[in-house]
């Protein structure tokens, strides 16, 4: 018998409840609640005390018990509507999905990670979305006319998109970086160093960023704007490569290009070095993202950089406001030039 406890020294743990964190933290059982519900009307004070309770008591969320009371799963998903093997390409995704994670673990919600990218698993993941499995997800990467986004709506699902959803901006709330900004701010910057024939290799153009960029350029140039020095990229690194091979049988003349992508330059880096072309001597290059691979790259990438982590915690607070039965809401980040050695 443990004298302090009162309980035989091998007798199970018995495992904290909400009122041993209430008593721990001198606060009502409601507020102790609330805090697990997402802090809504607690104050500073009292959330401290109750974090520092829940830390001292060891106290785990019975997720399932609280499910059978409210009907949600309290988990969300993570689905990026591309093939699998971008996931692991492109590293703008893992930065997205870690700091969704991060930002729901705050919150005491698991995230899970779906992958959409052929039709068969869209319809077997929007169907199992659908029946209830998880509270809402957060969509990533989606392109116009894609089913996933209306399947979801008809289902009544919670979603958040990442970057404005192509025909559903008053519909569907998302987090979105300036691409407007963030564009305009490359080719000014490429202009001061004496650039003149600017290219610009753009994203797929039924994606957010890829018709938006290359809106901002054509914008930007206004009458300058020379359709032989545009070419169109997928994000990829090989899409990249194609790209830039175009461009350069087009117009050897260019002495810039702007990358809708980091991962995209860095096939475009590969063609001109193939080709003798020194860079930023020869051809000055600008990216967008700096997700990680631009300083990697020799010379280091000049590029736009998105506030990534920003853009997943955003995405998560309002999916939950969604969730909790308010309206949609759009946000817009704004983004950063980094300038390397490339320009």
């Amino acid at each position: 018998m443990d004298a302090s406890t009162g309980r035989a020294k091998n007798a199970p743990q018995r495992r904290p409840t909400i009122l041993d964190v209430a008593e721990a933290a001198g606060v009502s059982r409601g507020t102790v609640s609330r805090v697990l519900n997402g802090g809504h009307w607690v104050s500073p004070d009292a959330l401290a005390a109750v974090n520092r309770a829940i830390r001292s008591t060891d106290y785990r969320a019975n997720y399932h018990a609280r499910s059978l009371v409210t009907g949600r799963s309290n988990s969300v998903a993570f689905l990026l509507t591309e093939p699998q093997h971008l996931l692991f390409e492109n590293p703008t995704f893992a930065i997205l999905l870690r700091a969704a994670a991060e930002a729901l673990a705050k919150r005491g919600m698991p995230l899970l990670l779906m992958v959409a990218g052929t039709d068969e698993e869209r319809h077997r993941i929007t169907d199992y979305i659908g029946a209830g499995h998880v509270d809402g997800a957060l969509v990533v990467s989606s392109h116009a006319g894609s089913p996933v986004i209306a399947s979801l709506l008809a289902k009544g699902v919670p979603i958040i998109a990442c970057g404005a959803p192509l025909g559903y901006e008053g519909t569907v709330g998302y987090v979105e970086a300036d691409e407007d900004g963030g564009t305009r701010s490359m080719l000014r910057h490429l202009e001061e160093r004496g650039r003149r024939r600017v290219a610009i290799i753009t994203g797929p153009l039924d994606t957010p960023g890829g018709l938006k960029r290359l809106e901002s350029y054509r914008s930007e140039l206004g009458d300058r704007y020379d359709e032989s020095l545009v070419a169109h990229g997928d994000y990829t690194r090989n899409g990249g490569r194609r790209a830039m091979r175009e461009l350069l049988d087009r117009r050897p003349d260019l002495d810039a290009v702007f990358v809708a992508s980091d991962l995209m330059a860095a096939g475009a880096y590969t063609v001109l070095n193939a080709a003798g072309l020194r860079i930023p001597d020869d051809v000055a290059v600008g990216g967008f993202d700096d997700s990680g691979i631009a300083v990697t790259l020799e010379p280091p990438l000049t590029t736009i950089r998105q506030p990534f982590e920003r853009i997943a915690h955003e995405m998560v607070r309002l999916l939950v406001d969604v969730i909790e039965g308010k309206g949609p809401a759009a946000i817009t980040l704004p983004t950063t030039l980094v300038q390397r050695s490339s320009t």
